[in-house]
């Protein structure tokens, strides 16, 4: 058990499969409050979607979580409620599954977003939800504009050529 959530600031739920919320509790995420309850939810075979979408409000009543985790998988069992949370806080995330891959034409954060910014959504955007550069902004280091001045900048360098950035 960690310290009281209060004192450090907000905690970030998961609901997702045993492989999900295992790696998100080795990764230290992991609560539970002195009355036994915990952060998590793992889904299982047997679970209703009646039950993820309890575990999912209570987790938006609770005032120490900040960010909600859950696989786009559960998070399509429950997308009324998942789309009807329009709250900055928590923050509900939906992240992909080993059933399931990362959807993005689903997830409620960019479709909220192309409809702020329409401009975003012509662009063509990876999948990964990981990567927040645009393909056609990335520049290699070698095409990059600062890249011969920070070849300059180390002294004994030999800025003739750009292969060290390659």
């Amino acid at each position: 058990m960690s310290l009281h959530s209060e004192e450090l600031g907000s905690l970030m739920a998961v609901i997702g499969d045993e492989d999900t919320c295992v790696g998100f509790l080795l990764g230290g995420i992991g609560e539970v409050g002195e009355d036994r309850e915990t952060n998590f939810m793992v889904v299982e075979k047997d679970t209703t979607p009646g039950q993820i979408e309890a575990c999912f409000k209570k987790f938006l009543r609770r005032p120490d979580i900040a960010i909600i985790l859950i696989n786009q998988v559960y998070a399509d069992l429950i997308r009324p409620t998942v789309d009807a949370h329009d709250l900055a806080v928590p923050t509900v995330l939906e992240i992909p599954s080993k059933q399931q891959p990362y959807d993005a034409s689903k997830d409620s954060i960019l479709k909220r977003a192309q409809v702020s910014w329409p401009a975003a959504s012509e662009r063509s955007y990876p999948t990964n939800p990981i990567s927040p550069i645009p393909p056609e902004r990335f520049q290699p280091a070698r095409e990059a504009p600062l890249a011969a001045q920070l070849c300059q900048s180390v002294p004994g360098s030999k800025c003739e050529s750009n292969e060290r950035f390659a």
